[in-house]
């Protein structure tokens, strides 16, 4: 029950021209005029609560966080499940923490966040490269896994084709960034978390059927068939082997949790809301968005153990990456109705749907940076038509690259690419962000040792982690220089992260200390109260 019917096939195709071709058509309708540039970058902050909610659930929630976290969950339990509370954790944080300061002190971008305080290119350009060195590994994914996706779901096997799959969608996402700016990725986003939560839920309610609504018989069943017993149902399973097991998850947790909501894509919905009650009340629906998700891909996937069983799982993918699209087809049993078969390409269509908004937030988040505070800071004053095509143009330029290098990683694991990217969240963006938010003393010197540094020594330690090489589902399993021996980098980065901005600003001196000190004192009331609705 591993491969899909023709039928199922067949519908699925027609169901992602569809959706393909539905949504560049809402992208030109809703797109911004030509010099308009509160409209591409925040679509004026015209949704509403619940919209711009469910916007920042869809960006929150990738093709990565259904299939990867699906896949641990499957093959893994309750470290699975572990992984997937943290990431409506990190939500919760950055709702509780970051959400108003950072619509307060930002406009368009995260070098407007950090800028506010600190002005000057430097901050800005290095803003730039932090987001784009965080959001480039999720956007190779997200296109890698495209390829191999729709054929897993198609029933293909050239590599020409997957290669075609992950040039045509990718200039298809491409489009969404450059032609709908921020509302026309809203709007998509929009579209796809109702399609994912929706029929993710009907599915949910059917494997509990399937167990008579009892949770104890579900997880018993999947225990019983996911080859390690009682241990499925306990911690360790999945860093099992590993030098420190009990200290790799804790750390990989705590990466997730600080990493995931401070990544450029997210937190650049923060400034299309209207106001901080605007974004208090965005950020509620957001976050119960995810916790629906969370509910959902756990009984979908341990559903998947329960009937599949973890060798039927595995054999279809090592890192059960499917194991979301086979609960889900599993749960209809041999022969599914005609019924069964229009849900289950609603699943489809919801996951070819995700990977689509994804990568378009993440283009529209590298381009906004790119045109924003790199280009558009070289001159004094840069008309808005001129900004708006530079917009344009680096979505391009940011889509372009992930494409070609998305077709040249498609074959090796991608969890790497993951890791790397909530790596640097957690180490750089999220130091630099809760420093620069709130610490007075906070100086230049202090948030660029802690961009550089946090996103360097994330690149260094990387190459050297379990999951690059050393083991048969590594990204290079052939070779082995595993000398870091843990799965995230976080144990070391995510202190020496904020070491670094502590200690660049003790090393700027008492002068400089106090002149930047007086900078925030003046500001503070705009971030941490929204004072004064923030300007140009």
């Amino acid at each position: 029950m591993t491969h899909f019917s023709g039928n199922a096939q067949t519908m699925s195709l027609l169901a992602f021209t569809a959706v393909a071709t539905v949504t560049l058509l809402l992208c030109v309708m809703t797109g911004p005029d030509g010099d308009d540039l509160d409209e591409f970058y925040t679509g004026y902050g015209s949704l509403s609560p619940l919209r711009n909610g469910l916007a920042i659930a869809g960006d929150y929630i990738s093709a990565a966080s259904v299939l990867g976290t699906g896949g641990v969950i499957a093959l893994c339990g309750y470290d699975g499940i572990v992984l997937a509370l943290a990431t409506a954790l990190s939500l919760m944080l950055l709702m509780f923490l970051l959400a108003e300061p950072l619509r307060n002190a930002g406009r368009f971008t995260m070098g407007d966040a950090l800028a506010r305080r600190m002005p000057g290119r430097a901050v800005r350009i290095t803003a730039s490269l932090v987001t784009l060195a965080a959001l480039l590994p999720l956007m190779l994914v997200q296109l890698a896994g495209t390829g191999q996706l729709l054929a897993f779901i198609l029933g293909f096997s050239s590599d020409a084709l997957k290669t075609g799959v992950i040039i045509g969608l990718g200039a298809l996402m491409i489009s969404y960034a450059a032609i709908g700016g921020m509302k026309g990725t809203a709007l998509i986003q929009i579209l796809k978390i109702v399609m994912l939560l929706g029929s993710g839920a009907v599915v949910a309610l059917l494997v509990l059927n399937r167990f008579d609504w009892d949770l104890a018989a579900l997880f018993d069943a999947a225990a019983a068939k996911s080859g390690a017993g009682p241990a499925f149902l306990h911690s360790g399973l999945e860093f099992a082997g590993g030098a420190s097991p009990r200290l790799d998850m804790i750390t990989s947790e705590l990466t997730v949790v600080l990493g995931g909501a401070c990544l450029p894509h997210i937190t650049m919905r923060m400034y299309t809301a209207s106001s901080a009650r605007q974004v208090r009340r965005s950020m509620s629906w957001a976050v119960s968005c995810v916790v629906l998700f969370v509910l959902v891909v756990t009984i979908v996937a341990v559903g998947a153990t329960a009937l599949l069983g973890r060798a039927a799982i595995a054999g279809a993918d090592p890192r059960g990456n499917t194991a979301y699209l086979l609960g889900s087809r599993a749960v209809f049993g041999a022969d599914a109705s005609y019924a069964e078969t229009l849900l289950f390409t609603t699943v489809t269509t919801a996951i070819f749907l995700t990977v689509l908004a994804s990568v378009a937030g993440m283009i529209l988040a590298c381009a906004n940076s790119l045109a924003h505070d790199v280009f558009a800071t070289r001159v004094r004053e840069m008309s808005p038509r001129r900004e708006m095509l530079l917009a344009r143009l680096s979505a391009l330029g940011a889509g372009v690259p992930a494409i070609l290098l998305a077709a040249q990683v498609q074959h090796r694991s991608l969890q790497p690419l993951v890791t790397l990217s909530f790596c640097i969240g957690a180490s750089a963006l999220a130091p630099a962000l809760v420093y620069s938010l709130f610490w007075r003393r906070y100086t230049r010197a202090g948030l660029l040792a802690t961009l550089i540094g946090g996103t360097l020594s994330v690149l260094l330690l990387m190459p050297g982690t379990n999951l690059v090489s050393g083991s048969p589902v590594a990204a290079f399993p052939e070779a082995d220089f595993n000398w870091f021996p843990f799965t995230t980098t976080g144990l070391v980065t995510i202190p020496l992260g904020f070491a670094l901005g502590w200690a660049g600003t003790l090393l700027s001196g008492r002068r400089t200390a106090q002149e930047q000190r007086h900078q925030y004192e003046a500001v503070e009331g705009w971030i941490l109260a929204g004072a004064v609705r923030r300007g140009g």
